[in-house]
């Protein structure tokens, strides 16, 4: 059975990252059709991309909050947006 993948800007970087686990699984067990896989991959691939886009985006403002806009180690929660 193929994962459902909702509106991605529906979703937080936890749940976009649990669904992309769910599609690897899929793929792994290696069950369905070559046109299945490939929807999944399709979906997987979406789904690291706008992973990588939050996880730019928590940089970008990370860096925003120190005074000199220099990199240095988060260790707060990701989702304590304002």
């Amino acid at each position: 059975m193929m994962t459902d993948v909702p509106d991605l800007t529906d979703l937080t970087f936890e749940q976009a990252l649990t669904q992309l686990q769910k599609l690897v699984d899929e793929l792994e067990n290696g069950d369905g059709s070559l046109e299945e896989s490939l929807a999944r991959y399709e979906q997987g691939v979406k789904l690291a991309a706008y992973c990588n886009a939050l996880l730019d985006k928590a940089e970008l403002r990370v860096q925003e909050l120190l005074p000199d806009g220099a990199e240095k180690a988060f260790s707060g929660p990701l989702d304590s947006r304002s």
